[in-house]
Order: C-alpha cells, then structure tokens, then sequence
C-alpha cells in the first residue's frame, strides 16, 4: 500500500522522530522540515537584521491575508475570504457576535450538545455578555434540523466531531438553515487539511478554524476564519481593533472598518507564528486534497479491520463508514486513559478524550500504511502484556 501511494513522497516534508508512530495529528500536527530553517531566517535577518522596516521590505503587514488565501483553496474558499487572525476561540466570538448582530431581532444560536467545548462556552460567553439579544439553544446531533427555525438567527457547529470523528453533511445543513432565513458558521478545526471542503460549493456563510491541527503550523499557531463574499461588507464585527481599521496608520480616534476580509482582524499579527504557519500550509503544495481525503479513509479503514482482526476488547467509537468519519478513528475502553499511556511508552502517539476514548489522528501526509499496521502491533502487545495495569498509567497528566 506504501508502495502505491500517490502522497508516499510527502512523508520527507516533515521531521518526525525514529520509530515513533505520530497519530495525533489532529492535536497538534508534525514540524514541517523546511519550518526552523525558515523561522531562523525571519529571526535572524528579517528581524535580527532589518527590525522593524520588515513590516514593509518583507511584507509582515500582508501576511494574514496572504498566508489565508493559501489556506482558501484547501477549504473551498476564494483566496479574498479567508484570514489568518486570533485563534479559533476569539475568531468564532467575533464571527457569531457580527452575525448576531446582523440577524437582529433573531436570538437564537442553535449548537450541537456534546459540541467541542470551547465552542459551546464561548457561545455561552457571547449568551450572557448579550443578555436578552442572545439565547444558546443546545441540542442533541439528531434533533438539529429540527431545532432551526423562524426564530434562529445562527447554527454553529463542528463539521467533524472532535471525539468520534462523525461528519455534519454540510450543504444538507446550510440548505435547512438558509431555509429559515439563518446564517450557518462551521469550525473546521478536525477538517482543514484532512478533508475535502467545499465552503463555496455548500453555500457556507461563516466558518472558523484552527492552525495548529492537520495544517502543521506549531503549537498555538494562529487561527483563521472565512466570510463569504456577500457578508462581508454586511458584518460588524465586535473586536473592532486597528489592524481592522480601513486606515489604520492614520491613527485617527474613531473607527472605520476596512473592506472585505480585512475588517476581521484585530491586533498586531504574531509573525513568528504566521511565519511557522505558511510552513505549514507549504506541506500541501502540489497535492489535491481528493488525494488527501482518499488516503485518510483507506488508512482509517485499515486501521479499524487490523484491530477487530488482532486486538479484541475494544469497542468502535467512531463510524466504521469512511464516508462518514473525518480523518481519525475511535476506540472505547474502560480503562483508555491508562491503555493510552502505555501505548505512548510503546512509542505510539495518540491521545484520550473522557471518558473512555482512545483516539487516532491520521494525517495523510506524512502518516504511512505500515505506521498503522505497526501501531496496531504495539496496542496488541500492551493488551496481552497487561502493560497498561501499571500504576503509574493511571496517574492523570495536566494534557490528556
């Protein structure tokens, strides 16, 4: 299967330790080999050398609309509706609090119950910052079209569960809701550089997403968020901040917002970050995200038939339907937190979600098909060794 991988060649773009299986891509995704090569050159010269005239002699200023209409083809987007800005934290409070506004007298933003949480308190913050203006309505995954209505003004989802990678049907969803009149904003954040995405094709309105995931930008790397064209003018956004400004060296002392796409940004872009996040983006030059998208099923399907076939005990917690999983697959165990832990010590990377999952990133790039094959070997092994019994895997780390 290696053999006949379109992407086999993409594996050398990344540094990645010896025998170590990295599966947790969808946490926090490998260094782009060409990354500390490129960051000590911004530090060194761009920095170092030409301190601040870098803003302009190396164009530091455009670098969140340049490095988002990279990242717009790989979402389906137009390079003029996507930026990088904040995280996804802060982008979805400014796109759900624009569109809120926006809908007035309409209230109610409708989300999924069991939704990543930062995106439910984060709506819940925005509920109680608003008062009366606002109202969260959570629900379970199955009573969500039905929960659209007159009175919605915004459904926010994740398009792929973070736990068991289920998939939204997206332009089902922005078809129930633009049928009501509401806006649909997605948080692409398990999505972007995984799957294919088609924000334009699906009529999508707002959507968010993160950096650091399957887009490879580091730890912490900045987020970016996509307003369709024809919102754009149309949204006020809160954070109205002066790098949003349609002048912003002016330094006036009243604020008017910046055409287009600009308007979303707000403080001073962290460049070091940007700059690991364009290295990122860079791993996916010259590669389809079809291909992408066909070698994530292919590896999640093997995955899972490796395990029933050697590694009984564990329950399925994700979809056994490819076209129904986004690019990871579950496993459900009473004791997974320990099982994990152990796995680690075997020199697999994946991670625990409470309070039973097991869960397997595979980021096609640079995850190979005898990673997977391996893996389920070492997880084999910690099963009938009892590996995971011992004590000090049961002790909880800070990171989970």
């Amino acid at each position: 299967m290696d053999r006949a991988d379109p992407l086999a060649h993409a594996h050398a773009r990344f540094v990645l330790p010896e025998n170590l299986i990295y599966l947790d891509g969808n946490s926090l995704g490998a260094l782009p080999a060409r990354a500390p090569a490129a960051l000590e050159r911004l530090i060194m010269r761009e920095w170092g050398r030409d301190l601040v005239s870098s803003w302009n002699a190396h164009d530091w200023i455009g670098m969140p609309a340049r490095i988002g209409a990279r990242i717009a083809p790989l979402i389906g987007a137009n390079d003029d509706e996507v930026i990088v800005a904040d995280s996804t934290s802060v982008n979805l409070f400014k796109l759900a609090g624009a569109a809120i506004r926006h809908m007035a007298p309409r209230r109610v933003i409708v989300s999924e119950r069991g939704n990543f949480p930062t995106d439910l308190y984060v709506l819940q913050g925005l509920e109680r910052l608003l008062g009366g203006a606002a109202e969260l309505r959570m629900v379970e995954r199955e009573n969500i079209r039905d929960a659209v209505n007159a009175e919605t003004a915004l459904v926010a989802l994740t398009h792929i569960h973070y736990k068991t990678g289920a998939i939204h049907d997206m332009p089902a969803l922005g078809d129930a809701a633009h049928e009501v009149g509401a806006l649909i904003l997605w948080d692409l954040s398990h999505s972007a550089g995984a799957v294919e995405l088609f924000l334009n094709r699906d009529h999508a309105d707002l959507a968010i997403g993160c950096g650091y995931k399957y887009l490879n930008g580091g730890p912490g790397a900045p987020a970016f968020l996509y307003v369709a064209r024809r919102l754009q003018e149309a949204l006020q956004q809160p954070l109205s901040g002066w790098m949003g400004h349609a002048a912003p060296f002016e330094f006036g002392d009243d604020y008017r917002p910046a055409g287009g796409i600009l308007r979303q940004l707000c403080g001073t872009p962290p460049i070091l970050s940007m700059a690991a996040l364009a290295e990122g983006i860079a791993t996916f030059d010259g590669i389809a995200m079809h291909d992408i998208r066909e070698k994530s099923k292919a590896l999640g399907d093997l995955f899972l038939a490796l395990v029933e076939r050697r590694c009984p005990g564990f329950e399925i917690a994700c979809a056994r339907n490819a076209e129904e999983r986004g690019s990871q697959v579950s496993l459900r165990h009473p004791h997974g937190y320990a099982i994990m832990r152990a796995l680690i010590d075997k020199g697999v990377v994946g991670d625990f979600r409470a309070p039973d999952v097991l869960r397997f990133g595979l980021a096609p790039l640079y995850t190979r098909y005898v990673d997977i094959s391996d893996a389920v070997d070492r997880l084999c092994a910690v099963m009938s060794e009892g590996a995971w019994r011992d004590e000090r895997y049961r002790i909880q780390a800070t990171v989970t």
